[in-house]
């Protein structure tokens, strides 16, 4: 793989892919219709969807796609391939509270290498570049012209005081308990992968998920993090998340600075 080019490309994605969600974020009204698995789905899912997957394609037609969007491209099976999450967070879309984000990432051998987490209405962008580290872009976010990067590293975390963050929208009594092992500082919410991101700059320590997640929506917060010397292990056995799996579902899981002193679930 061309991580070089890999990199331009998911990046220009992305931010194709956000302008366009946008656009409609920023209309008065959508549509939003109900999937199978009673998920919603908006008119941006699949306009973001469509852009990216073409783009995806083109630039790579010999490496597999799975897509959150194309039902088709989840019957297919590999170690080794694209997976694109075009909005991750729709219920944050719907409610417009802004925390939703444009997900594409690689992976290599069932584990995510690369991957783009963008979040068009916070103008955040968070990537890994070719070699592997991962940055958060600032400035304007300009097509054709990457902008001041900053390395991201996560923190050094003190388990006597640790930053937790949680999901907004799925939030139950297990993932309170399991939160409550810990000695913590402070708990912030956000929606969809910036939970990853918020781990992998160093603003939260530890990220717990105990409820149905899929490997789209994981992959590309999962690379951001491990580029910035996190990791994701499976919530019953804390061995690391891998991907590839069937039905592409994930177990619960845990995403952590390794300084962290990790409880049993």
């Amino acid at each position: 793989m061309d991580y070089v080019k890999l990199v331009e490309v998911m990046r220009r994605l992305s931010i194709e892919a956000g302008a366009k969600i946008m656009e409609i974020y920023d209309a008065d009204d959508f549509d939003v219709k109900v999937k199978s698995d009673d998920s919603p789905v908006t008119a941006a899912d699949e306009a973001a969807d469509a852009l990216i997957s073409a783009g995806l394609r083109e630039a790579f037609p010999d490496v597999m796609l799975v897509t959150e969007e194309q039902s088709a491209t989840h019957d297919t099976s590999g170690d080794t391939f694209l997976i694109v999450d075009p909005l991750d967070g729709t219920k944050e879309f719907i409610h417009r509270r802004g925390d939703f984000t444009v997900n594409i990432a690689l992976v290599e051998k069932g584990v995510p290498t690369r991957g783009v987490v963008y979040a068009p209405a916070k103008g955040r962008m968070f990537y890994t570049e070719a070699d592997g580290h991962s940055v958060e872009e600032t400035g304007d976010l300009a097509l054709d012209q990457v902008g001041p990067t900053q390395a991201m590293s996560v923190s050094d975390a003190d388990n006597a005081a640790l930053m937790v963050v949680a999901s907004k929208s799925h939030r139950d009594q297990a993932t309170d308990d399991y939160i409550n092992k810990y000695a913590v500082k402070d708990m912030k919410s956000a929606g969809s992968s910036l939970k990853f991101c918020l781990v992998a700059t160093g603003e939260a320590d530890l990220y717990p998920r105990l409820g149905r997640t899929m490997e789209w929506d994981t992959a590309a917060g999962h690379a951001v993090l491990a580029g910035a010397g996190g990791a994701v292990v499976r919530f019953d056995d804390l061995t690391p998340l891998t991907y590839g799996k069937d039905d592409y579902a994930n177990p619960f899981f845990i995403a952590y600075a390794p300084s962290v002193d990790l409880k049993d679930g």
